[in-house]
């Protein structure tokens, strides 16, 4: 790279860093000295790329929120049939259940943040509205909206729970609400 040039992958760099910290030591324990370390970063190139620490969050966030909506997308483009869906939605709170633990912490860190700070809501409810665009493809609005608080609900009580409930009670959870036998 020549003199002058900044590193393009550089802001990718610090926002996987963020992610990644987030994960070691919750929101509490982000910084940008810590994420500029972990980044392997000038601390200069924080501010130069992110007007600030919330918007650094924001934006870890919303990539780490596409990520999960690309795994509801595979699982739900599959679908032609409401049985599929329910099928579908069963299959997504075991991938997200027993998948990485990251991305469970990642999952719940949002929504912490925005109990406790509201100007982070409008970043979780983004995020609800795009999962809930995916299920309303399948389902009526208003189950789509209990849906999507079931696999979030069933797939924290899944990946905590010391004898998680098996794909049967999953599925019947799925049907019920969503109405199909």
């Amino acid at each position: 790279m020549a003199t002058g040039q900044t590193d393009p992958r550089r802001r990718a760099r610090i926002l996987a860093a963020t992610l990644d910290l987030i994960v070691d030591e919750g929101v509490a324990g982000v910084s940008h000295r810590k994420i500029a370390t972990r980044a392997d970063v000038p601390l200069g190139s924080m501010t130069y790329h992110f007007t600030g620490i919330d918007d650094l969050l924001r934006e870890a966030f919303a990539l780490f929120a596409d990520h999960i909506v690309a795994v509801f997308e595979q699982h739900l483009g599959r679908a032609d049939s409401p049985e599929q869906a329910c099928e579908a939605v069963t299959d997504l709170i075991h991938t997200l259940s027993e998948g990485p633990r990251r991305d469970l912490i990642l999952t719940q860190e949002p929504y912490t943040l925005a109990a406790r700070r509201p100007e982070y809501q409008e970043l979780t409810h983004a995020w609800m509205r795009r999962t809930r665009h995916l299920l309303e493809q399948h389902f009526a609005p208003d189950t789509a909206r209990q849906l999507d608080a079931l696999i979030e609900g069933l797939t924290l009580h899944r990946a905590l729970d010391r004898r998680p409930h098996g794909r049967a009670l999953t599925r019947l959870a799925v049907t019920r609400i969503a109405a199909v036998t």
